[in-house]
């Protein structure tokens, strides 16, 4: 029998980290694979010593990007890849993976890097992003989830606040999509075929995520919108993603970003379908 580990961040301490990590988990068991559910600090990485157990795989819910990276190194494989986690989890440098791949998305600036103490306000850049983007626009932090971290920008004093906050932070200045304000679609990708999607929408928010109060519906995608997530998908390396759709110009897909711990109990809720169910299976079939 085959022995998995679902490793999730045991410092948070929201039940719906715990809550993933039991679907992947009750999913392996129902595949005939022992699984055990395992909290991030529980893996000790003593560089010195050998793992006393090893199981045949990791399912990694986590950013945990050097336990990920540890674990892989003993040879165990890791689902997702560390580098496919490590380019999700930075936002800035997952938009540039995106766009070497010609992936459709909002118009994208990734801000310099600019030490805390420093400024580059007066050298003529800020001026130069907003000439290109206009108000609103948004301002994203490389690292955050659940919508979070995420800025609408209307005015120019909001823009020279948050840019002046953001000294030391990896960000990026992104076009705002009206036509998208308060919806876009999830979808979840597994092995490069699209598994489950859903429709979210706030009347209250810019942003459709459930986490800050949006509501979700089943939606039968488009051919261009299942296309374009799956090579979002695959442009990053992500085996397993949740890739975010926004609606663009005449309803055109443009990828919002994607995520490569993507939870699955809203979409479960939603359509029924245990996305982990195929995860486990994806993996099996993977390793023979």
């Amino acid at each position: 029998m085959k022995k998995c580990w679902v490793i999730y961040n045991g410092s948070l301490t929201s039940d719906k980290f715990r809550d993933q990590a039991e679907l992947v988990k009750d999913a392996a068991i129902r595949a005939g694979v022992a699984a055990t559910v395992k909290r991030n600090y529980e893996v000790q990485m003593a560089l010195s010593e050998k793992l006393e157990e090893r199981p045949d795989f990791v399912v990694f819910l986590d950013k945990d990007i050097l336990l990920a990276t540890f674990l892989k190194n003993a040879g165990i494989p890791v689902f997702n890849d560390p580098e496919v986690i490590e380019t999700c989890d930075n936002k800035a440098k997952q938009y540039i993976q995106l766009a070497k791949n010609n992936i459709a998305m909002p118009k994208t600036i990734i801000a310099p890097k600019v030490y805390p103490k420093f400024t580059i306000e007066g050298s003529g850049y800020y001026e130069k992003v907003i000439e290109k983007l206009g108000f609103p626009m948004i301002i994203k932090e490389g690292h955050g989830s659940f919508g979070m971290k995420v800025y609408l920008i209307e005015t120019e004093e909001d823009f020279y606040v948050k840019v002046d906050e953001l000294r030391g932070v990896d960000y990026v200045f992104q076009q705002f999509i009206a036509t998208s304000r308060g919806r876009d679609i999830r979808v979840n990708i597994v092995g490069g075929e699209v598994v489950a999607a859903m429709h979210r929408f706030s009347e209250t928010d810019f942003r459709a995520n459930i986490t800050n109060g949006g509501e979700a519906s089943v939606i039968e995608l488009t051919l261009e919108q299942k296309e374009l997530a799956i090579r979002a998908a695959e442009a990053v390396g992500a085996e397993f993603a949740g890739v975010d759709l926004l609606f663009g110009e005449n309803e055109a897909p443009l990828v919002c970003e994607v995520n490569a711990a993507a939870h699955i109990r809203n979409i479960y809720n939603v359509t029924g379908i245990n996305v982990a169910d195929r995860m486990i299976s994806y993996i099996l079939r993977k390793l023979g």
